[in-house]
């Protein structure tokens, strides 16, 4: 299975939990960046009490004014955006019980702010981190390396073609306007990844930063969490495999 997911800053639960249940993440940096998105900042939640949280946003300049890409987008300051990063994460998952795995994280993200300016690559570093603290081994490709059709539901399609996969993990935003067609043509059936919505944790999965999940639980229960939807998920795979070959 793929997941096709813009790079974000400490992504929420609900776009992590979607891209470990993938067998590959296909980083859509070849887009255009939107400022009211997550690919530059991050809400970071209080660890015992989520709804008070603050955003983490990093200045950015986009070269090419509202047309800029994903990837052609930059920080206005790097080092200062390090000191923001690691100051605000610090203050509030430092006193974790779990906070050497966030420090992992942050770690991570404040090496790549030593070495680059691309908003695609720290985004895309602290998601990776994040996966990796939970123990995802899949593999990682970007969008700008592959060649596709200009329609949005087409360049999906074929960016799960030519990456070998046979399943598309599709969230439920996607769904709205996503036309299967073109995976049809490729005989690859579309997924639809559902979050459980009867607990605390998957209640703000879709406000915060998972900062807020790995601190509140730990890497080891959340990574239960996360493979148990996994685990729904690949079977879902396998049913729609079977009735797509029907």
């Amino acid at each position: 299975m793929c997941a096709i997911h813009q790079p974000n800053l400490f992504p929420r639960l609900s776009t992590l939990a979607k891209l470990y249940a993938a067998d590959r993440w296909i980083v859509l940096d070849d887009v255009q960046f939107a400022r009211r998105d997550y690919q530059h900042r991050a809400r970071l939640a209080a660890v015992d009490e989520p709804a008070r949280w603050q955003w983490l946003t990093l200045p950015t300049h986009l070269p090419q004014g509202r047309s800029t890409l994903i990837s052609q987008a930059r920080l206005v300051d790097p080092q200062r955006s390090r000191r923001t990063v690691q100051l605000l994460v610090r203050q509030y998952y430092g006193r974790s019980p779990h906070r050497r795995a966030v420090f992992n994280v942050l770690d991570a993200v404040l090496d790549t702010l030593d070495t680059s300016d691309r908003v695609a690559d720290l985004a895309r570093t602290s998601t990776i981190a994040l996966l990796t603290v939970l123990g995802w081994s899949g593999d990682v490709r970007d969008s700008s390396e592959i060649p596709t059709r200009p329609g949005r539901s087409e360049r999906l399609a074929d960016l799960a073609a030519a990456t070998g996969s046979t399943h598309y993990l599709c969230g439920t935003g996607g769904l709205r306007y996503l036309d299967a067609d073109p995976f049809d043509a490729h005989g690859i059936p579309v997924l639809p990844f559902h979050m459980p919505v009867d607990d605390l944790l998957w209640q703000w999965a879709r406000r915060v930063s998972s900062l807020w999940a790995l601190s509140a639980i730990g890497p080891d229960e959340l990574a239960n969490q996360v493979a148990a939807q996994r685990e729904a998920h690949l079977r879902n795979g396998l049913r729609a495999r079977a009735q797509w070959f029907r």
